[in-house]
């Protein structure tokens, strides 16, 4: 694994500064729900893993930010935040599990059930 660059206080103060109040509500949303889901509109990824976790009888919360056409900066933040590159972001107990494919896998070998 490639560990990333530390950041110079001016880079993270940078960053720090990116939709905070977006940042602040994905986490708080993660820390109070069991299973968390960050996406974006017309993404189909967004919607595959949202539809597993629905047929397994998975609750979870959705939090949205935009589309392809809009709200990309806030997007950027809470990628920086988890860092993970793309949508969705699921969380499970507060541990970033992955997007659609760690989500399917997951349910799959049984790792995430609805309890």
């Amino acid at each position: 694994m490639i560990t990333p660059p530390e950041h110079s206080p001016a880079a993270q103060e940078k960053r720090a500064k990116l939709h905070p109040d977006v940042v602040s509500e994905v986490a708080r949303t993660v820390e109070s729900h069991r299973v968390v889901v960050v996406g974006m509109g017309w993404n189909p990824h967004v919607k595959r893993a949202r539809k597993a976790l629905d047929g397994a009888g998975v609750a979870h919360t959705y939090v949205g930010y935009g589309h392809y056409l809009g709200g990309w900066s806030k997007r950027l933040a809470i990628k920086l935040w988890s860092q993970w590159p793309t949508f969705p972001q699921v969380f499970v107990d507060g541990v970033l599990l992955g997007g659609a494919d760690q989500v399917e896998s997951a349910l799959s070998d049984g790792s995430l059930t609805s309890s």
